[in-house]
């Protein structure tokens, strides 16, 4: 059976010691205005409700949020403008967001929004009177930072239809500066919902999907779409428009743990290594990981191709019929040997086919089988109980009784654990050949006598990182067996302690 290189096979059992970095989050900043106690116009019930829940679901993604409510239109000019000079002040990486809930219309294809205190006789006053959107664009464009969102939930109705000139419904499509991100409750020229209930349908959607990790800015919002013509019966369609020139997420995918990619990187081998050996030893070292379905699968696709037979070119070809008796007979053996999981089925098939294409497993199979069976009480089915140690009949030696060492240096010897480890520093050991399989079960052949330097290259530094994680879990230290034993492994752990000397 073909195998890749030996030491792959060492590297299962050791982590990798790897450490995600951590990028400084960039500045977020984000103006949320909600006006509902309009004094002159038809009130609204819930932009206060929605301005209130969005500033705190912002707050929770990391925005610093200035929350406006009922605002005049003084009061709204003034916030927009100490926004923008905030978001100037921050940098270029920063990330300005703009949110609105309440009255909003166009006048000749230029959006307002409108503060509580307005009043309007006459269309052509609505720029003296009212908040134009664009002021709000060119404030955010003005600081010239990566990363800009504006979302508008408004047009809930128009207040001034009778007046002419401000008959049209909904607000107009605008264009997003470079960087930006629009976002509308609802289509150009649509109405949108005030809602039934103590949010508006758009943005009780948009503060449900917003903290998903993950989610692009782009699919968060297809996805508020989705769920907005769910909840009102596809009578409100919201609508976007971007320009940005940067991926966003309001929350960044989790990032895996260092475990988490080691197993993966493990796993990538040993699939690329296309070896039924590797696979077997993975299932057996992670049984219950993400990648065992995949591995078992793996594992009997590449069964199946070992017991192919194979044919030379030299020979004369012959019917397909003839050698497959015999190979099916053998598949079938060693899988009813798998499927049962006993030493019998196993001793059957290393009986009937001695130097068969699956003999190799069944060899490490059996002896698994037969070490398990050998370290159970035949009648209790339990381990035997463990013998109370009996001090006189364990030599004790004068390091035994004063313990480990003051101090553990890379290159000094150990003075801890048998005699061959105490004696020599772990600089010298990390170079040397393992005592013990670095997988219960091993074969000798791949391990004994080959050098540990042949599938790792140890360091101080990175053997450092390595033995801090037997710190940070000290039941990791002795949860399993190192190669040169439990005493080395907490010696690691102790010069790690120590800061690595």
């Amino acid at each position: 059976m073909h195998r890749t290189a030996i030491g792959f096979l060492l590297a299962l059992t050791v982590s990798l010691g790897l450490f995600m970095s951590r990028a400084q989050a960039e500045a977020r900043l984000a103006l949320v205005v909600g006006n509902g106690n309009y004094t002159e116009v038809t009130p609204l019930d819930n932009p206060v409700n929605d301005a209130e829940l969005m500033a705190d679901t912002l707050r929770k993604v990391g925005f610093e949020v200035t929350l406006v409510t009922d605002s005049s239109q003084h009061e709204m000019i003034t916030a927009i403008s100490r926004f923008g000079s905030r978001l100037r002040a921050a940098g270029e990486d920063a990330t300005g967001l703009f949110y609105y809930a309440g009255h909003g219309v166009q006048s000749f294809g230029t959006n307002f929004l409108l503060p509580v205190d307005i009043e309007l006789q006459d269309a052509a006053d609505l720029s003296l009177v009212g908040v134009p959107a664009q002021a709000v664009l060119r404030q955010m464009f003005s600081a010239r930072n990566r990363t800009n969102i504006v979302i508008l939930d408004a047009c809930r109705n128009n207040p001034f239809a009778a007046i002419p000139d401000l008959s049209d419904n909904g607000l107009a499509e605008m264009k997003a500066p470079r960087g930006t991100f629009l976002a509308y409750s609802t289509a150009p020229g649509d109405i949108a919902l005030d809602g039934a209930g103590g949010n508006s349908p758009f943005t009780e959607a948009l503060a449900r999907h917003l903290p998903t990790p993950g989610m692009s800015v782009e699919t968060l919002f297809r996805e508020v779409r989705v769920d907005v013509l769910k909840d009102t019966g596809n009578q409100q369609t919201p609508w976007d428009t971007s320009s940005l020139t940067v991926d966003f997420q309001f929350v960044p995918a989790k990032a895996p743990s260092a475990e988490e990619v080691e197993l993966r990187q493990i796993w990538d081998t040993v699939k690329l290594s296309q070896d039924p050996l590797q696979v077997l030893l993975f299932l057996r070292a992670h049984p219950d990981s993400r990648y065992a379905g995949e591995a078992r699968e793996l594992l009997t696709v590449l069964m199946e191709k070992e017991a192919q037979p194979v044919v030379s070119a030299e020979a004369p070809s012959q019917p397909a019929s003839e050698p497959a008796a015999p190979q099916t007979s053998e598949r079938d053996m060693i899988e009813t040997a798998r499927r049962e999981g006993t030493a019998s089925a196993y001793q059957t098939y290393l009986d009937a086919y001695p130097n068969g294409a699956f003999t190799e497993l069944a060899r490490l199979e059996l002896q698994t089988i037969l070490n398990k069976e050998q370290s159970t009480d035949p009648v209790t089915n339990q381990p035997p109980p463990e013998e109370a140690p009996v001090a006189a009949q364990q030599p004790s030696t004068d390091q035994d009784q004063k313990g480990p060492p003051a101090v553990i240096a890379f290159n000094a010897p150990l003075a801890m654990g048998d005699p061959e480890i105490a004696s020599r520093s772990i600089s010298e050991l990390i170079t040397g050949s393992p005592k013990y399989p670095p997988i219960e079960g091993l074969p000798e052949a791949v391990w004994k006598d080959k050098t540990c330097a042949a599938c790792h290259h140890w360091e101080q530094a990175n053997l450092c990182d390595q033995a801090k994680t037997y710190v940070a879990d000290k039941s990791r230290a002795v949860a399993k067996e190192h190669p040169y034993g439990g005493a080395f492994k907490n010696a690691l752990r102790l010069w790690a302690q120590q800061g690595c000397p």
